[in-house]
C-alpha cells in the first residue's frame, strides 16, 4: 500500500488524526525533504524510516520502492507541505504502483491553493490550475494561451520572482484584471491582497515579500458578441 499523505501549509495543528494515525503504521517514509518533514514527525512523536523522494531522485528511486511495496510494505509519501502532486513529486510513483497492481490510497487533506482561491474573493464555480510557470523555456507561449482563459486562475510563485511575474501578468492580461496574492497561509503572518494587478504591483514594490505565495488571477471577461439586425428583418 502506498499512503499519500497531505501535510499542513504552515500551521502544525492542520494535520489530520487520521494522517498521524497512518504515519504511525507504515513501514517507511518517503519525503519530499527528509528535514522539513521531521520536524512535523517529532512534534507527533512519529518514529519511523524516512528516506528522501524529490524531483532530482525520483526516476532513480521509484523502480525500487515499487519492488519493496510488492513484497508487502507500507509507503507514506510526504511533501514538504500541501499535498504531493500538486506541484510536487508523486506521479511517477502512483503511476507505477498502478502497473504493478499496488493500492495507492490519498488520503484528504491540506492543499495552498484552495483556501487562496476561496480568500480572493474571486468566482470558484470553475477555475485552473497552472502552478509554477515555466521559468524560460515556454513561459511567454503559456501566458500568451492564458490571455483569453475566462476561468479563474490559479498559480504558486517564489517571494523572489513575484514581481517579475505580476508585471508580466500585467503585460499579457491586462493592469485592471482582478487578482489576489495570498502569502504564509494559515501561519501568523498571513496577507490576503486583493485588488488590480497594477494595485498589487504597487503594493509588494513597497514592502518586502516572504513566505510561499499563491497568485490568483481573474479569467478574461467573455465579450458579448454584437447582433446585427439587417433592414429586412427590421
Amino acid at each position: 500500500m502506498l499512503y499519500i499523505i497531505p501535510t499542513p501549509i504552515g500551521n502544525l495543528s492542520d494535520m489530520t488524526y487520521r494522517a498521524v494515525e497512518v504515519l504511525h503504521s507504515v513501514d517507511l517514509i518517503i519525503a519530499e525533504d527528509t528535514r522539513t518533514s521531521s520536524v512535523l514527525l517529532n512534534h507527533y512523536n512519529i518514529n519511523k524510516p524516512i528516506s528522501p523522494y524529490h524531483q532530482h531522485n525520483e526516476h532513480k528511486v521509484s523502480p525500487h520502492l515499487t519492488d519493496q511495496l510488492l513484497t508487502g510494505k507500507k509507503i507514506a509519501l510526504l511533501s514538504d507541505a500541501g499535498t504531493p502532486g500538486i506541484s510536487d513529486p508523486a506521479f511517477l510513483l502512483v503511476k507505477s504502483c498502478i502497473a504493478n497492481n499496488i493500492e495507492v490510497n490519498c488520503l484528504p487533506g491540506a492543499t495552498a491553493f484552495v483556501p487562496a482561491l476561496i480568500n480572493s474573493g474571486l468566482p470558484s464555480d470553475a477555475f485552473c490550475f497552472e502552478g509554477f510557470l515555466p521559468l524560460k523555456k515556454g513561459r511567454l507561449t503559456m501566458l500568451k494561451k492564458l490571455e483569453t482563459e475566462e476561468r479563474t486562475m490559479i498559480f504558486y510563485e517564489s517571494p523572489m520572482r513575484l514581481l517579475k511575474t505580476l508585471q508580466q501578468f500585467i503585460e499579457h492580461f491586462g493592469g485592471d484584471r482582478n487578482c489576489c496574492v495570498s502569502r504564509e497561509l494559515s501561519k501568523k503572518f498571513e496577507e490576503n491582497k486583493r485588488g488590480t494587478l497594477i494595485d498589487v504591483v504597487e503594493y509588494f514594490q513597497a514592502k518586502g515579500v516572504k513566505g510561499e505565495i499563491v497568485i490568483i488571477v481573474e479569467g478574461c471577461k467573455k465579450i458579448k458578441k454584437r447582433t446585427i439586425v439587417s433592414d429586412e428583418q427590421e
